[in-house]
């Protein structure tokens, strides 16, 4: 009986994980990495400073990408600390595709306001310090 009981915990919890042994478990969505580079489309925002609404706008910006961090979407963003026209920022990111990581950098408030302009490229973290990328 204690063999029968045994067995019938078994199914019940195979049932339960929708796994038979042997199978491997269900998988996330894959999830592909991507960067996009982003630039000031008026450098003289860097130069002189920005006007009010580009302010306001950079702020909506870095509140965005943070969300996006805390989501586990962003794994790493920032700039150059130059002010010219060599200038860029960088967003490296997951998503399940080139069209959801397409929707991600059209979806930045400086991009899409157009304080600054942005390209996507096909992205691989390589190397990264221990404990910073799963």
């Amino acid at each position: 009986m204690k063999t029968t009981s045994r067995g019938l915990l078994m199914i019940l919890g195979i049932l339960a994980a929708g796994v038979m042994p042997g199978q491997n478990q269900p998988s996330k969505p894959v999830q592909k990495e991507f960067v996009y580079r982003i630039q000031p489309t008026r450098v003289e925002m860097l130069r002189d400073g920005p006007t009010q609404e580009e302010t306001a706008i950079v702020n909506e910006h870095f509140n965005y990408l943070k969300d996006l961090t805390a989501k586990g979407v962003v794994i790493l963003a920032g700039r150059t600390v130059t002010n010219d026209e060599s200038a860029f920022g960088i967003v490296i990111f997951r998503a399940a595709s080139e069209e959801a990581g397409r929707e991600i950098m059209n979806g930045d408030p400086a991009v899409k306001k157009g304080v600054m302009r942005a390209a996507l490229f096909p992205f691989k973290v390589v190397l990264i310090e221990p404990g910073k990328h799963e």
